[in-house]
């Protein structure tokens, strides 16, 4: 999976540099590439076999009249997908701040570990918080910085930078975790995978 992220982040560089404009097609296919896989398994699994068949055939022969346009305009493609994907995460975090729901950082915990301290629902709370600020504040530099960097410097934070920013936010909700929270021996992300296989 990491050599996977990491051969399309290596691609998608690739095909932005301005030394490579005969690349530009490769940076069509690996935008549009995610968005329409995505569709076409939404289409699948929501509609009837022949709709879902009859719904693709018609978006790959749009695609490929529309083709010229699409590699001359990948970059706002990219753009709507990494503002997409990241707006989409945020949305998640907030949405299960509100209206009763329990937040998201909590409903992971508690596969993990099972039954939350008082201590343990607080600072979840808050983490799920801090990180729906995170995703926020993210799509907003991916969208400022696309407006101010040159291409092949943008392509390098969404590509790289994004990816360090959320191990750098990762390492630190576990120490400030480890700081402010018991150790708890038992659970973690080993045990949800146990529970996976054998319930």
């Amino acid at each position: 999976m990491a050599g996977a992220l990491l051969g399309y982040a290596a691609l998608s560089q690739y095909s932005a540099s301005p030394a490579n404009p005969h690349a530009h097609s490769i940076g069509a296919a690996l935008a549009i590439a995610p968005v329409l896989l995505g569709a076409v398994v939404l289409l699948w699994l929501w509609t009837w076999r022949l709709t879902a068949l009859i719904l693709s055939a018609l978006a790959s022969a749009i695609l490929y009249r529309t083709w010229p346009v699409v590699e001359r305009n990948f970059e706002w493609l990219d753009l709507a997908e990494q503002c997409g994907i990241y707006a989409l995460v945020a949305a998640i975090f907030v949405r299960s701040l509100f209206a009763n729901r329990v937040p998201a950082c909590t409903q992971l915990a508690n596969q993990m570990y099972g039954v939350l301290t008082a201590a343990e629902i607080t600072y979840t709370r808050r983490a799920t918080t801090a990180w729906a600020a995170f995703y926020v504040l993210l799509t907003l530099a991916i969208l400022g910085l696309f407006f101010t960097l040159s291409r092949t410097n943008w392509y390098l934070f969404v590509n790289f930078g994004t990816w360090g920013l959320m191990l750098i936010a990762g390492v630190a909700d576990h120490i400030i975790r480890r700081r402010v929270l018991p150790r708890r021996e038992q659970g973690g992300m080993l045990s949800v995978i146990r529970r996976s296989f054998i319930g």
